[in-house]
């Protein structure tokens, strides 16, 4: 039987990621709002707690994002926030501490300390973001970060020099204010082509990651790693979702 479209829970998916490298995609942790356009970019806490202990009591491990490891004697998830949402750290990290989880933040390089402000053009709801000392705070407890360009654009509408800059100074940026390598990258809203898969090689990355739905196996270029979106139970989550990843 085909698997939803997002992730809410394990049991439908539960053979298919025992199968290859699963990945889940999460932004905001926390409450929806009411008047929230995108719902489906919004996680509450107590739903967030029961997906990461879910997969742990099932024996799932931690690792960053890339492809599976042949050898491995169990069953491997990596978990992925994209864009560096405050929340990631205030309502997220507690409750993956307390569950031995490890994951990667996609931050936005020339948004850090701002808002999310790409996101009311789109019709969201712009949210605050990490600054400095909380990225660090992030990545002290544990954790990885990645790039998400600098400025969360739609990389294949970009003239080549323009997302060249993107996906490359978003990296060294990130380097520089980090004093870190950092090695993985997502295409904002999923959004990317052969340019840019080129670009983004050329800029030294190990790893990219869409918003393709599947599993990783040996032969996925880790420049198309895919994701399950994690959300809550929605009839209506497709439609929600369409216009932003797709």
């Amino acid at each position: 039987m085909r698997p939803p479209d997002y992730y809410s829970e394990l049991a439908p998916f539960r053979d298919m990621f025992s199968s290859g490298g699963a990945s889940l995609c999460y932004h905001k942790i926390e409450p929806v709002p009411s008047k929230a356009r995108i719902k489906g970019l919004y996680l509450s806490p107590d739903l967030f707690s029961r997906q990461i202990n879910e997969l742990k009591e099932a024996g799932f491990q931690f690792v960053p994002p890339g492809l599976p490891d042949r050898g491995a004697s169990h069953a491997t998830i990596s978990i992925t926030f994209d864009d560096g949402f405050l929340s990631n750290l205030t309502e997220a990290v507690p409750r993956m501490a307390s569950a031995g989880c490890r994951a990667i933040n996609y931050l936005v390089a020339d948004r850090i300390g701002q808002t999310s402000d790409w996101e009311t053009a789109e019709g969201g709801e712009a949210r605050p973001l990490m600054n400095d000392g909380q990225v660090k705070e992030w990545l002290a407890a544990g954790h990885w970060i990645g790039a998400h360009t600098c400025t969360h654009p739609r990389l294949s509408r970009l003239s080549r020099e323009q997302a060249r800059e993107e996906i490359a100074a978003s990296k060294k940026k990130l380097e520089d204010r980090f004093g870190i390598s950092i090695e993985h990258f997502a295409y904002p809203y999923g959004d990317y082509d052969e340019t840019t898969i080129e670009l983004v090689l050329e800029a030294g990355f190990r790893t990219a990651c869409t918003m393709h739905r599947g599993i990783n196996l040996s032969d996925t270029s880790p420049f198309e790693l895919k994701r399950w979106t994690a959300r809550y139970s929605s009839r209506n989550l497709r439609n929600l979702l369409r216009r932003w990843f797709w």
